[in-house]
């Protein structure tokens, strides 16, 4: 926890407040971990550091790079907040290799092959 400047000690003391009701909420594995680095030195409010990779698919693309060209190859009128919600859900399903959103493709590609094949197109 850092003394920034413009803090009031009102802030500070909500601050260690804050800080203790998240070391209290620990396990006592965790616990015994950052007192052993030193309770003081623990700042539980760094903000997240920037992901060492970005992960890209097979393309080489980012899961931002395939849902802007997959989004922009649509009319606004073919898709709402749920269907770009949707396709950002899969994409990033898929990206992981997560077999539940697999099976959604997989199951997705059969249908519609099963529809053509039977002339419900």
């Amino acid at each position: 926890m850092t003394d920034g400047p413009g803090k009031t000690p009102e802030m500070l003391r909500e601050e260690e407040e804050k800080k203790q009701a998240i070391f209290d909420s620990m396990s006592e594995k965790r616990r015994k971990h950052i007192l052993k680095r030193g309770y003081e030195e623990w700042d539980p409010f760094l903000a997240p550091k920037d992901p060492i990779d970005i992960r890209k698919d097979k393309t080489r693309r980012t899961s931002r790079t395939l849902i802007r060209e997959f989004l922009q190859s649509r009319t606004f009128d073919d898709y709402s907040n749920a269907y770009g919600q949707g396709a950002m859900d899969i994409c990033l399903g898929m990206m992981s290799g997560d077999d539940r959103f697999r099976g959604m493709y997989e199951f997705a590609c059969w249908h519609h092959e099963l529809v053509k094949r039977e002339g419900h197109e």
